[in-house]
């Protein structure tokens, strides 16, 4: 379902939207910002940013937000769904003076209600270590600006460890650094670990132990953002020369790369599985690439112009029996399945089926957002016919435009019998444990790993293994009469940090020699996905997009971070409405008839009735 309508209804602010799950709704009540809002030319340039963390207090509400907005740093109590937010009771607040907050990251791994790490990426390349709660400062990095200069694009705790963070510059610089160390008082001296296309890895050469441990040079231009496999072993990066790179992390060694169709690319977000790969940048499209076959399987088209953020939703994944009608189980299980509490560890558990042998063929739609520069946000769903097209589907489930596509299928799992034991693994979640490994490939090799910390220690003393390139499939290149032409929102990169690019030699990111490659198909040679959903949500532009289990979370450029109840998850007097009946209610199929009362709660009193509790009513069944 694109947006409807056109004209002024296309202008409109929308408050809520409707998908195939039930009705999504805006809580004005639930709406944090700075306590005293100010005209947003205030605002400065960098973009707004989220983080959550929960503390696991005793109280059962122990969801933290820390959001930035101009040189200020906010740190909340998250009440979502529940209760209205209290602006005027920051537990923390800091603001700063010369730089910016960029971006901001939580160790899960520590955090207790009495005490969390949180680090901070500013705009003048220093990264600080920060306690909200004890409202303490612990450490500053890159304090004077010896490793780096340039702008803190991205700050990300190491999955699995307490002490290892990653930072990116717009430099195209990353760096691994240990909380324990210190950063020195001269600039750090490098020597070589592992080099490849288009990318290097230095160790720091010192008599001791300094931060940074390693130094990452990745493309041409800014890297713009980096995300871990949910089993923390493979690093997916996106830069301003409009290449993704996967990595895997810990052996430093290039798993697959793709060309954005135009400009550079800004987000990138892994499935819940870790077999696909999601990216948005300057080119107006999410591109679907398949970490298993290391190729573009979809496209979409939805954004009138640079998509900033892409994220998976893992509570509405949908993972189903072949024949829904065969489903055996407790009302409470089909409620997990469907609506229902946990529904991330459901999903990965279900999606880890398709993997196995002995159980019967599952249906799988994974569900993934965009927002944009547009204000707009997007929802889209990746079906089976574009996992896998040759395979017949027992209905349809998504509004796709299937664009001639002739790339072979994405593979659904199982392990190649002509790979000789050499095998692939396809990232999964560590918590829940991981998904099986699956889908060997002849060409490539991966070792399992340990801690971070000893394994990168390790790599350092005893030195690295010859550096693999991974070899593309073969393809014909297609001679068209005609380039596919399209409409951009930006006719030609306009930014600095892109007109920089224009200086640099072109051997490589030369759009006219990747597009019609495996690197970058051309647009009619990938199914071509049209968005579930396109709203208009915020007057400026979008910068944040986090699902959580009963809300969506987005933040505009206004400083203004919303909540969007998901359906089933709205207040009403205090209680929560069910999901069936706030779906009846919005169809208007309820009988229940209210005699002059208000309706104060709806509770799931059996799978056939709705009790409406009010002052006065009667109730039938429904």
């Amino acid at each position: 379902m694109a947006a409807e309508g056109g004209g002024k209804e296309m202008n409109e602010i929308k408050t809520q939207f409707t998908t195939r799950e039930g009705l999504y709704k805006l809580l004005s009540h639930s709406e944090y910002s700075r306590p005293n809002r100010v005209p947003f030319n205030s605002q400065g340039s960098n973009p707004v940013r989220v983080s959550f963390v929960n503390v696991n207090d005793q109280s059962g509400n122990g969801d933290r937000l820390c959001f930035n907005v101009g040189r200020e740093l906010y740190f909340y109590i998250y009440k979502g769904v529940r209760k209205a937010a209290d602006l005027s009771k920051p537990i923390d607040k800091r603001i700063y003076k010369g730089t910016q907050p960029t971006c901001h990251d939580f160790n899960h791994l520590t955090a207790t209600a009495e005490s969390v790490s949180l680090l901070v990426g500013f705009s003048a390349g220093q990264v600080q270590l920060i306690d909200p709660i004890k409202k303490e400062t612990s450490k500053l990095f890159n304090e004077e600006r010896l490793i780096d200069k340039s702008r803190v694009t991205c700050v990300k705790w190491v999955p699995g460890s307490e002490s290892l963070f990653l930072v990116a510059h717009s430099s195209g610089n990353m760096y691994l650094y240990n909380v324990e160390h210190t950063c020195g008082t001269t600039a750090p001296h490098y020597q070589l670990l592992k080099q490849g296309e288009s990318f290097a890895v230095h160790t720091c050469k010192s008599k001791s132990t300094r931060n940074p441990l390693l130094k990452w040079t990745v493309g041409e231009g800014a890297l713009n953002e980096f995300a871990f496999s949910p089993d923390g072993k493979f690093l997916a990066c996106v830069s301003q020369d409009g290449f993704l790179r996967v990595f895997n992390f810990d052996s430093v060694e290039l798993h697959g790369t793709m060309k954005s169709y135009f400009g550079g690319l800004l987000c990138v977000c892994w499935s819940p599985d870790g077999k696909y790969i999601v990216t948005g940048g300057e080119d107006d499209l999410v591109t679907v690439w398949s970490f298993v076959d290391c190729r573009v399987i979809a496209r979409g088209h939805g954004h009138k112009s640079w998509v900033s953020v892409v994220a998976f939703d893992p509570y509405t994944t949908s993972v189903e029996e072949s024949d829904p009608m065969e489903f055996s189980g407790s009302d409470e299980d089909f409620q997990d399945l469907h609506f229902g509490r946990d529904r991330a560890n459901s999903t990965q558990s279900r999606l880890s089926k398709r993997n196995s042998t002995d159980s019967r063929p599952v249906s799988v739609t994974y569900r993934f957002g965009s927002v944009g520069q547009d204000t707009q946000l997007c929802l889209w769903d990746l079906t089976e016919d574009i996992l896998f097209p040759h395979q017949p589907l027992s209905r349809a489930r998504t509004h796709t435009n299937v664009m001639n596509a002739t790339s072979p299928p994405a593979g659904s799992g199982g392990t190649n019998p002509g790979s000789n034991g050499n095998s692939i693994t396809t990232p999964g979640n560590s918590v829940p444990p991981p998904l099986p490994r699956s889908n060997s490939l002849p060409h490539s090799a991966v070792s399992n790993a340990g801690s971070k910390s000893s394994v990168m220690d390790g790599a350092i003393a005893s030195g690295v293994s010859k550096f693999a390139t991974l070899s593309l499939h073969d393809r014909k290149e297609r001679h068209h009469e005609k380039d596919h032409k399209r409409n951009h929102s930006m006719g030609h990169i306009s930014s600095k940090s892109s007109d920089k690019l224009n200086l640099v030699t072109k051997t490589k990111t030369d759009p006219a020699k990747t597009l019609g490659t495996p690197l970058c198909p051309r647009m009619e040679d990938v199914p071509l996905l049209e968005p579930l959903i396109c709203k208009k949500i915020a007057h400026e532009r979008l910068t944040v997009l986090i699902f959580l289990e009963d809300c969506i979370v987005t933040a505009c450029q206004e400083g203004f971070i919303c909540t969007w109840a998901r359906p089933g998850k709205v207040s009403l007097g205090g209680l929560m409405l069910s999901h069936c009946a706030e779906q009846m209610a919005t169809m208007k199929l309820l009988t229940c008839h209210i005699l002059k009362s208000e309706v104060v709660g709806i509770c799931n009193c059996s799978e056939s009735m709705f009790h409406f509790i009010s002052r006065r009513c009667r109730c039938f069944n429904v």
